[in-house]
């Protein structure tokens, strides 16, 4: 088994929100954790501990849950790792506001028998078969909305965590059952990768190869040179292509973060 993991801000003088983790129980098989949290505007989101403080919470439950609870299902084991973080901080911070601190979730789950998925808004999750095909699975609710909308401030706070907008985990654990989950029997399944959307954009933005080709990069460079060209991309003088102007979702140095298990 080779797993690889990497993570950069997008900025040196602001913290990552990212969040990326990988265990190996001593029952056997393995897990995979990605976050990517949600920047609220002007920094407003009723929380006085922050987004890398929620995305560490997050993670670390998900990761200790996923390992240690094999019997129980991803959905539910997001919407308890969801529930215990929202008790974490009930006490001191508004929870119903639309911006309390919430992220993107993939995590992965193997043992001998199956590999199990979870994926909940725009990060991205890559399987790859024995034979090299590779399967992206995506929950694509935000990519359906309207640039224009994501425009505004006001209209895409309506459209989160709503029925017809898109979801995040923040502090409902009922979004849990939002998730796109599958399960792929474990022989099927040779090499598996998550990236937050500041890694993805390799693919989704830049137009540099299609989704095997981004994984032939993970595995022949690992998580940091992926990392790396998406980089080199975005600080190149001509990085028309990207366009932040034409696509509000992405700002032109985001958290990047990527993790590569083959099994």
């Amino acid at each position: 088994m080779r797993i690889d993991l990497a993570s950069a801000p997008g900025h040196q003088e602001r913290p990552n929100e990212d969040w990326v983790s990988a265990a190996i129980p001593a029952s056997g098989g393995g897990v995979l954790v990605l976050l990517d949290g949600v920047t609220p505007p002007a920094g407003d989101d009723g929380c006085v501990h922050g987004v890398p403080w929620f995305a560490a919470r997050l993670g670390g439950r998900l990761t200790e849950l996923s390992g240690s609870r094999r019997d129980m299902p991803l959905d539910q084991v997001l919407a308890e790792s969801v529930r215990a973080t929202a008790d974490a901080h009930r006490d001191t911070c508004d929870l119903s506001h639309v911006r309390t601190p919430q992220a993107t979730v993939v995590v992965v789950r193997w043992d001998s028998r199956y590999v199990e998925h979870l994926v909940l808004s725009d990060s991205v999750l890559l399987l790859q078969a024995p034979g090299g095909a590779v399967t992206a699975v995506l929950d694509d609710r935000l990519d359906r909305i309207p640039p224009e909308v994501l425009r505004s401030v006001a209209a895409t706070d309506a459209l989160r965590n709503a029925e017809g907008g898109f979801f995040t985990a923040a502090a409902d654990p009922a979004v849990a059952a939002r998730a796109v989950t599958g399960r792929t029997p474990r022989g099927l399944v040779r090499a598996v990768a998550a990236l937050t959307d500041g890694a993805s954009r390799w693919t989704d933005t830049f137009g540099q190869g299609d989704w095997a080709g981004c994984l032939a990069v993970l595995r022949k460079e690992g998580a940091q040179g992926l990392i790396g060209r998406v980089r080199a991309i975005e600080s190149a003088p001509d990085s028309a292509p990207y366009s932040a102007a034409a696509s509000p979702r992405h700002k032109r140095h985001d958290d990047a973060s990527a993790v590569y298990a083959e099994l």
